[in-house]
């Protein structure tokens, strides 16, 4: 049920610190609302202000310098989507854009709305976790990088500080003939993720160089398969080492069951996405064979 609440159009980041400041711990973001007014009309939080940052100049750009790939807060899921990759392992993005809700929700839902909301299922977090991405958060008079490894602090919380705002995502390129993947598995075509898993790896003389697995779904945050990581590094790709590596980052999950899943379901899940991200990120470049 709706509760009464004022709404307040912010035409630059300083109107929106102010406003952000006049109503300490009763104002909330709305950018693309995708997420907010459902929580808002259900039993969720229930904000007296809603500081609309649409307007903002600059927050819905993307652009590609210096081999880093910078998108706005207010880049819709519809735009990523769209966007011509720089480089070939960005086309994950797209990947993810593909399964991300319904045509209409993508038209609204934003990369810093997706990442704000700190959803254990966020289907750009685990893309973001394997490209090594960085969050732009602003506040009056300043900025920082946050590692996106460090951002999730929990399940619907970040590391932003109560006056900052998540302005921006900056993505390195990842190193050269670096392929990349993302897989989900979900109930229905516009539904959550049970379990979804982004991959990111790269070869040299034959042997794994670079390697990144990151999952979501199973834990109360996004995360990184660091064992298993750990234990593809430096080896010659094999079936049985793909295997060993994904359930050992099944084994590093913390899943939970729910009306949508049992844990015991989400972690075999995460085993054999694990092995079929892999598959794809590295047939993506050539010379690994996982037989």
């Amino acid at each position: 049920m709706w509760t009464k609440f004022d709404y307040q159009k912010a035409a630059s980041l300083n109107e929106a610190f102010k406003l952000l400041a006049k109503n300490s711990g009763q104002a909330a973001v709305f950018a693309g609302g995708s997420d907010i007014l459902v929580s808002m009309r259900g039993e969720g939080s229930k904000p007296k202000v809603l500081v609309d940052i649409k307007a903002i100049p600059g927050l819905d750009k993307i652009s590609y310098k210096k081999r880093v790939l910078s998108i706005g807060a207010n880049v819709t899921l519809s735009t990523l989507l769209k966007a011509r990759p720089a480089v070939k392992a960005f086309e994950i993005f797209q990947e993810a854009g593909k399964v991300f809700g319904s045509p209409q929700i993508r038209n609204r839902a934003t990369v810093g709305g997706n990442i704000c909301r700190a959803s254990p299922s966020s289907d750009l977090a685990p893309c973001l976790l394997v490209l090594d991405a960085k969050v732009i958060a602003a506040s009056k008079g300043k900025k920082r990088k946050i590692a996106m490894a460090k951002f999730f602090t929990g399940p619907g919380e970040t590391a932003l500080n109560k006056n900052e705002l998540a302005v921006a995502v900056e993505v390195p390129a990842p190193p050269g003939k670096t392929g990349t993947s993302f897989v989900k598995l979900r109930r229905t075509n516009f539904d959550l993720a049970l379990v979804n898993v982004a991959a990111a790896i790269r070869l040299k003389n034959r042997k794994v160089d670079f390697v990144r697995i990151a999952l979501g779904g199973v834990a109360p945050t996004p995360m990184r398969a660091l064992k298993a990581e750990k234990l593809l590094k430096g080896k010659l790709p094999s079936k049985k080492l793909l295997r060993e590596a994904a359930l050992l980052a099944a084994s590093e999950t913390e899943p939970i069951s729910d009306v949508r899943a049992s844990a015991e379901y989400r972690e075999h899940v995460s085993r054999v996405l694990v092995e079929r991200a892999l598959e794809n990120a590295s047939g993506k470049i050539g010379g690994a064979s996982w037989k």
